[in-house]
């Protein structure tokens, strides 16, 4: 539906944007995909930012939440603040299998110890309910929260890539903490409740610690270390998830 997808030079297009602030990537955004934008958000620690930022220049886009149905209550009531305070176009998508009847077929994926066994749950409460947002709402191009400092895979990104057939794009990229941190402060927003309790970064429940003094990474706090990426903004092979889809989702 609607236009058509613009075809990006995206060295170009990266290198126009590397002068430009937060602010002025979503404008360019906005302008180069009056059509088919939308946000992610996971509602986790600095999550206001985005939420703030991108509505200042676009009130009404969609925003796309991926509830796992593992998240801890505080990320629930959080959400709710935040959408109302924001007044979000929140469009929640969950896995069409319950937490309950995953675990029955499954046991408890995060206690397995083991990548298949994280990959799985990811791709069941993750990947799938994102892939199938960005289908139903049309989407060529999604704008996501992301920096540079958080993972190997997110140092080598652009403001704008190309994750499977969807533009991806990176407002706050180069942001430091402290980049976080003051822009919340000079707009009043509120942070998530477990960044007091030594959280940088939050997740489901089960997968997510504060920070401790030996990690290397503040993702060392989520999946017990062992991945770094929710796989959500990694690229996926069609043979990955071929694989999964016939081992009952």
């Amino acid at each position: 539906m609607g236009g058509m997808m613009p075809d990006l030079d995206l060295a170009a297009v990266n290198e126009k944007l590397s002068e430009a602030n937060a602010v002025e990537v979503v404008q360019w955004a906005s302008q180069t995909f009056p059509e088919g934008l939308i946000m992610s958000t996971s509602f986790g620690i600095q999550s206001a930012v985005m939420l703030h930022l991108v509505t200042q220049v676009i009130p009404d886009i969609p925003v796309v939440w991926i509830d796992t149905g593992y998240l801890p209550n505080a990320t629930y009531r959080f959400a709710e603040e935040l959408g109302d305070r924001l007044n979000l176009n929140l469009k929640v998508y969950q896995s069409p299998l319950s937490p309950a009847r995953m675990e029955a077929l499954y046991g408890k994926l995060w206690e397995q110890d083991n990548i298949e066994a994280f990959n799985r749950y990811d791709y069941i409460r993750k990947v799938e309910p994102m892939q199938r947002a960005l289908k139903e709402l049309n989407a060529k191009a999604w704008l996501a929260g992301l920096r540079k400092g958080q993972t190997d895979h997110r140092k080598t990104l652009g403001y704008v890539a190309k994750q499977g057939k969807q533009y991806k794009i990176h407002p706050i990229l180069t942001w430091t903490s402290k980049d976080v941190y003051e822009y919340l402060m000079a707009h009043d927003l509120p942070y998530h409740p477990y960044f007091d309790k030594g959280y940088v970064t939050v997740g489901d429940w089960h997968s997510s610690r504060p920070l401790m003094a030996g990690d290397e990474s503040e993702r060392d706090t989520r999946f017990r270390g062992l991945k770094q990426e929710c796989g959500l903004h990694l690229p996926s092979t069609s043979e990955e998830a071929q694989s999964l889809d016939s081992s009952g989702l």
